[in-house]
């Protein structure tokens, strides 16, 4: 059987979200390569598990939701990647990325850079650069010359003002929250407001777009000398994981079909509460139930 090509390859973390409810599969990186292809856009991940039962059930949820999972290496002496979240009495939240795991050690292959070399865009964020040999790998694959889209997903203390100074120089599309905007900011000695602290990223780093979301406040995005507002419709929310994924799998989608800068972010932001008003950060659905969702967020 060919491989198909995939127009979006996704670098990092596969793994389990532990949860009080059960174990989900997921990463960032994972998410936002699942609901690309749900929208029709083929993608693939470059990433590595461990030879356990936890990695051979991760490879089984992605071919089953049509990943291509050729670049998914393993390793023999790592365990799967794992999040163990924790719930106090306050109903808190307190997540542990485990590590050192598989993912920690994604080896460079020929046939990343080859994948690479048929893509549009290159997904990444800073959490598989934690250790040496991933983060290594992931700066030799971004002299590609598809459109790099930094996803920040900054996870306390997994990054370095040094790794996000190296990474945003590699940066064409950057997205990040309104926590991350700050911390980003705070570090690199940019003025207070969102407006000037984007311009300033833009300049200093030669950005080409930004995407700023901003949770019910919906999202900014910066596109050339113009800024697009866009604002979620109502819903009954069943939880967050993964609607930040999702909204980025909707942005791509659309930027790769051309789409108008106000009808990109326009759909990404519904995307994003879509998957909000649903459990977990890959929820099955059927294209029919998130095209009749779109259909009527833009009427409104």
């Amino acid at each position: 059987m060919l491989q198909q090509q995939n127009l979006a390859v996704c670098y990092g973390e596969v793994l389990w979200d532990i949860l009080p409810d059960g174990p989900q599969a997921g990463g960032a990186p994972l998410n936002v390569c699942y609901h690309l292809n749900k929208l029709g856009l083929p993608a693939g991940m470059i990433s590595c598990i461990g030879d356990d039962d936890n990695g051979h059930k991760l490879i089984d949820v992605m071919r089953s939701a049509g990943i291509a999972t050729n670049l998914i290496q393993t390793n023999a002496t790592q365990q799967t990647g794992e999040v163990i979240a924790e719930i106090n009495g306050t109903e808190e939240v307190r997540y542990t990325i485990v590590s050192p795991v598989a993912w920690d050690y994604i080896e460079y292959q020929q046939e990343q850079a080859a994948a690479l070399d048929a893509a549009r865009y290159l997904v990444f964020g800073t959490l598989a650069s934690r250790n040496a040999a991933s983060r290594d790998t992931l700066f030799r694959l971004l002299e590609t010359d598809a459109i790099k889209v930094f996803d920040v997903n900054l996870r306390q203390p997994h990054f370095t003002p040094t790794l996000l100074h190296n990474l945003l120089l590699k940066t064409d599309i950057l997205k990040c929250n309104q926590e991350e905007i700050n911390i980003i900011c705070e570090l690199f000695d940019a003025p207070n407001d969102n407006h000037s602290q984007i311009l300033f990223l833009i300049e200093k780093f030669e950005l080409k777009e930004v995407i700023l979301t901003r949770g019910r406040k919906g999202a900014l995005y910066f596109n050339g000398d113009d800024v697009f507002k866009a604002h979620p419709p109502v819903i009954k929310m069943a939880d967050t994981i993964g609607s930040g994924d999702a909204f980025l799998a909707a942005f791509i989608y659309n930027h790769y079909h051309q789409k108008q800068p106000q009808t990109i972010i326009d759909n990404a932001v519904a995307m994003g509460a879509f998957v909000a008003s649903k459990k977990g950060g890959c929820p099955v659905y059927q294209p029919i139930e998130l095209h009749e969702f779109l259909n009527y967020r833009l009427q409104l």
